[in-house]
């Protein structure tokens, strides 16, 4: 599945659309973030998650959404399941997410 862009307008409908969605918080100057990207992508096209819905979301620009995560620092990853939350982290580290990702299933 396809890494979704989504900001506060859509969120909520995004996380409400999908059982299993993991976030991947954002901003435009955070280097590792940006570092991740494809990491985040590649794990979205993996057959393990075909089920879970990826978003990302940019910090800065998405207030409420932030909010519901309650993001900290950058990159900050959260798994939400049936529109709540589940469990959070900030990691720069793939196995980390993947860990992280793994209980959706």
């Amino acid at each position: 599945m396809p890494v979704t862009k989504a900001t506060d307008a859509d969120f909520r409908q995004l996380l409400a659309d999908n059982e299993k969605v993991v976030v991947k918080y954002y901003a435009d100057w955070c280097g590792n973030c940006r570092l991740f990207s494809p990491k985040f992508k590649r794990l979205s096209e993996t057959e393990q998650f075909q089920n879970i819905a990826f978003l990302d979301v940019n910090a800065e620009t998405s207030p409420e959404a932030r909010k519901l995560a309650s993001v900290t620092t950058l990159p900050f990853f959260a798994i939400f399941k049936q529109g709540e939350l589940v469990e959070t982290v900030s990691a720069s580290k793939e196995e980390a997410v993947v860990s992280l990702i793994s209980n959706l299933n």
